[in-house]
Parts: structure tokens; C-alpha cells; sequence
């Protein structure tokens, strides 16, 4: 495996924050991915800290709350060290026996949703604040006109959105500029190049992607649905159904072939795919563990050859598309990203 080293650092956006190459994602600080019972929070952000992965993502739906309050205590004396970005727009509510997720982009919210993250993260501003899901009931407009009272504010610093279309980044962006767009990106999840991308590139808008590693997928350590721990929510999506699986495993196997080659992990081969997409992109991998961090954070250092990169796009275009239902709707949020 690569050894870690210090991050070298990007700028997201035109005139975004500068962060480390390489984020965190702090989903994993929360009840989605079974839980972190056993594990020491305040250990592994601090050593992304030390590594210089500055960029610390979260939510207010992560728990809901939990992982906005782990963060908030796990840097409290490191606080000047940090990119803190968290995310509201998305509502839970008790429905019979499950919890349902309604988006809520209007303005009242967001005034409300903002003080609530600055209590939990123990902070008296954000340093990049999401839309987490366009509300499509709320005009964008009215949205970000509220997100920008809060940069007047000074409660937050740079404005984000995260699985938004062309055309919604573009009417945002007319609103108050847009540092970021955080979206699902990998060499398994690569709709958005048509369209998506490149708007974000016109308009100077940096790229922020969640699940790097296909939701760990690409790291060869899920053969099935058997290997997830109970509770852990990707056993409800339809990419981790055995079949699935299954029929994914030839870009598994390409990525494991070329980390060989490299004498690094698979999950850093997937990183380093993502990583040379282009200097506005900073993808934000989760853990929950020191040692899956550090093998993140030293994928800056793979190297891939133009025929490394030939062959996980020859294989990751067969990926068939279908796979998508339930993994991502844009018009009804998951928990996840």
C-alpha cells in the first residue's frame, strides 16, 4: 500500500475555499452504515487533520444529527484547521413505522436549519454550506437568495449544492456564486459527464464527489449483500443486490489487476481515477477507521498510466445503466451524500 503522505491541496471553484486534495466524509459518524460503535471519532478526524485533509463534510440528516455533534466535539480545538462543510434541505418525519425524508428549500428553513448545524458543530460559522436537494415545490432562486443572507451573515462563508441538474446550477450560480457541487462520482457512476460536469467547468464551480469508491464497492471487500453489516442501508440498494454484484465484478477485477501493478489498494486505484478527473475535483471518500484514512489520503500518490486509465474507462462505460434505479433519484433524496 501507498504510505501516507501530506495532502497536497485544491481550490474549489474559482474563488473557492483551498482544501486538502483529498476530504473526509462524515456520513459514517452516524446509525447508515451500521453504526461506529467501537470506534474513537475524535482519532480518525484528527489524524485527516494531521494528514491535511482539511475538507470534513457532514449533514444535519446524518442521524439525523449525530454526525454534525460527533464532528462538532471531535474539532473543537482544531477548529482553524478545518474546511467544514455541512448540508441542510432534507426533513425526517415518523410515518406510521418508517421514517420518511421530505426536502424543504424554503427560506424559513433555511434561516432555521443554519443555527441548528452552528449549535451542533460548536461553531459560530460554516465554511461551505450545501443545499442538500433541490426542492422542487421552492423557485431555486428563492433558495440561494436565503443562502446568501447567511454569507451576509457571516454564518457561512462559500455556498454549495449537492445533486443538482445544469440547469439549476445555472440559475443558482446568477443568484450568489456557487463554489461547489457535491454529487455521486466514480468509475461506476459517471452520468454526470454529459451535461453536469461540464457546466460546473463554464461556470467555475469545483466538483465534490461522494461514494469515490462506489460505496466501497470498488474496494473488492463486497462480494454480497452478506458482507454489509445489519443495518447498513446499502443492502436496500438495488447496485448491491447479488446480481448486481455480480455483473459489476469485471470492473472489480480490472481495478484490482491495475492496483497490483501499482503495488497499492484497489480503493486508492478508484481514488486515483476520480483524482485526475481534474484539479477542481476533491472527492470526499467516508470512513470510520484510521487506517482506511490513510490509505485515502496517500492515493494522491498513485500515479496511473494512460493505458490504466484507458482500461478502467473501457470497463466502467459497460457498467449498464439500469443498475441506476434506486441508487439515485434527484427528485427523491436518499439519506446518503
Amino acid at each position: 500500500m501507498t504510505t501516507p503522505t501530506s495532502t497536497p491541496t485544491r481550490t474549489l471553484g474559482a474563488h473557492g475555499p483551498i482544501v486538502g486534495a483529498v476530504g473526509l466524509g462524515c456520513m459514517s459518524f452516524s446509525p447508515i452504515y451500521g453504526g461506529f460503535d467501537g470506534v474513537d471519532p475524535d482519532e480518525v478526524i484528527g489524524r485527516a487533520l494531521d494528514l491535511g485533509v482539511t475538507l470534513l463534510d457532514t449533514a444535519d440528516i446524518y442521524g439525523p444529527f449525530t454526525s454534525e455533534e460527533v464532528v462538532g466535539r471531535a474539532i473543537a480545538a482544531r477548529r482553524d484547521e478545518v474546511v467544514l462543510a455541512t448540508k441542510f434541505g432534507i426533513r425526517p418525519r415518523v410515518e406510521g413505522d418508517r421514517v420518511v425524508m421530505d426536502v424543504d428549500g424554503s427560506p424559513a428553513y433555511c434561516r432555521q436549519a443554519i443555527d441548528g448545524s452552528l449549535a451542533r458543530l460548536g461553531t459560530d460559522h460554516v465554511d461551505l454550506y450545501y443545499l442538500h436537494r433541490p426542492d422542487t415545490t421552492v423557485p431555486i432562486e428563492e433558495t440561494v437568495g436565503a443562502m446568501a443572507e447567511l454569507v451576509e451573515a457571516g454564518k457561512v462563508r462559500y455556498l454549495g449544492l449537492s445533486e443538482a441538474s445544469a440547469d439549476t446550477l445555472r440559475r443558482a450560480h446568477a443568484v450568489h456564486p456557487i463554489a461547489a457541487l457535491q454529487t455521486e462520482y466514480s468509475i461506476w457512476s459517471r452520468d454526470i459527464e454529459d451535461e453536469i460536469l461540464p457546466t460546473c467547468r463554464e461556470l467555475g464551480i469545483g466538483l465534490v464527489p461522494y461514494s469515490p469508491l462506489g460505496r466501497g464497492y470498488l474496494t473488492g471487500t463486497v462480494a454480497s449483500a452478506a458482507d454489509l453489516a445489519e443495518g447498513d442501508f446499502r443492502r436496500t440498494h438495488a447496485r448491491f443486490s447479488d446480481e448486481a454484484l455480480a455483473a459489476n465484478r469485471a470492473v472489480v477485477d480490472v481495478v484490482a489487476g491495475i492496483a497490483e501493478t501499482h503495488g497499492c489498494t484497489p480503493g486508492q486505484v478508484a481514488l486515483a481515477w476520480v483524482l485526475g478527473r481534474g484539479g477542481d475535483v476533491v472527492p470526499i471518500p467516508g470512513t470510520k477507521r484510521v487506517g482506511y484514512l490513510e490509505e485515502n489520503a496517500a492515493a494522491v500518490a498513485v500515479e496511473l498510466t494512460d493505458d490504466d486509465r484507458a482500461r478502467l474507462d473501457a470497463v466502467s462505460v459497460d457498467i449498464p445503466r439500469s443498475q441506476d434505479a434506486g441508487w439515485i433519484n434527484r427528485s427523491t433524496p436518499p439519506l446518503a451524500g
